[in-house]
């Protein structure tokens, strides 16, 4: 199959290497020169999970135009706050509607917001298939090297309404990825949004004295983080069982991910410092990482668009979004993955629904 992946950070890089190894025709898209010229040299070199080795993608480029003609799929591998962007960008450059966009990861509201930008624009939407998380923990300690310590064994995908054969075609792409019912499903099921968030805020001061020198879910990971990240947890599980679905805890979702051990119990929090893929993982360097620019913005912030259409109370996670945004205000910001962002300024919860494709 003839695959575009956009991006070519940590997620796109580890794409990349997988489907150039399962013997799809990949092309690897990236804004900037600087970041694809290491690969252009001697292509991606890898090691971890996914083996050790080089690959070299059928084509690299920066020419969108050029770079979306005869493909079958497009996967998204960047950080949600470049979605949005990213669906004007493949619009503008002819980005043929009847071939999916795959968001790996979509996190939450991914879906909508893309579905969204395509409307707004005027034009036909695209089948779209979000993950509920990255397919990978990767991360490129050198310019042409990714390291992947981790890649999901169980991983829930959903598409819009209609979508069918564009999910087969995902699922397809990434083996492990499961139809997970519907996009609510999935969007409440983003594991970096409860992970994260507390331990970012909480360890604010530590991330800004330190620049980010301590293990983030060793060090990091304190029993007051763990007890604000419960708490997170249970408004999550509460909201979802508002829109039908009873979703298990973070570690239990993290467990069939791969990414907490086989025998941590479904409440031991703890356990996410004994994954072997989170073990080593720095802390943010700063309030700019994608800790603090992704996961508050794009993914409790649509949590609460969520909880407010299902008239769920969620202390915890405004108390975190309202800290979040007094810590950050003189840094610059992404766009919000709000109401608006998402179509749903004027929604219902049974519009939702019905927009979701829940059954």
């Amino acid at each position: 199959m003839k695959v575009l992946v956009i991006g070519a950070g940590n997620g796109g890089a580890a794409a990349a290497v997988e489907l150039t190894q399962a013997g799809h025709n990949v092309t690897l898209y990236a804004r900037s020169e600087e970041t694809l010229a290491p690969f252009r040299r001697d292509g991606i070199r890898f090691a971890g999970v996914l083996g050790e080795g080089r690959v070299r993608p059928a084509a690299i480029t920066t020419g969108l135009g050029e770079a979306v003609r005869d493909q079958h799929a497009v996967v998204v591998a960047l950080p949600t706050f470049a979605h949005a962007g990213v669906a004007q960008a493949l619009h503008a450059a002819g980005w043929d509607a009847r071939r999916p966009i795959i968001l790996n990861p979509g996190h939450t509201g991914g879906a909508l917001e893309v579905e969204t930008v395509f409307r707004r624009l005027g034009a036909a939407v695209p089948p779209i298939v979000e993950f509920a998380t990255l397919s990978y923990v990767a991360r490129k300690p050198e310019p042409d090297f990714v390291n992947v310590t981790g890649r999901a064994k169980a991983l829930r995908a959903a598409a819009l309404p209609g979508c069918s054969d564009a999910l087969e075609i995902a699922c397809a792409l990434f083996p492990g990825a499961y139809d997970t019912g519907d996009v609510i499903a999935s969007d409440l099921s983003n594991v970096n949004m409860v992970i994260h968030p507390p331990g970012a805020m909480l360890g604010a001061a530590w991330v800004e004295a330190t620049g980010g020198d301590f293990t983030f879910y060793v060090q990091g990971m304190t029993p007051g983080v763990i007890g604000v990240m419960r708490g997170l947890d249970a408004e999550r599980r509460a909201i979802a069982r508002a829109f039908g679905h009873e979703l298990p805890t973070i570690i239990a979702e993290m467990r069939a991910i791969g990414t907490v051990p086989p025998d941590a119990q479904d409440d031991d929090y703890l356990a996410i410092a004994a994954g072997e893929a989170n073990r080593k993982i720095k802390a943010p360097d700063s309030l700019r990482h994608r800790y603090y620019m992704e996961d508050f913005a794009h993914g409790l912030v649509p949590l609460l668009v969520y909880a407010r259409l299902a008239d769920v109370p969620t202390p915890t996670a405004l108390a975190l979004v309202e800290l979040h945004a007094s810590m950050t205000r003189d840094l610059p910001k992404p766009a919000m993955r709000d109401a608006a962002a998402m179509g749903l300024e004027n929604a219902t919860m049974d519009m939702l629904q019905r927009r979701a494709g829940i059954r």
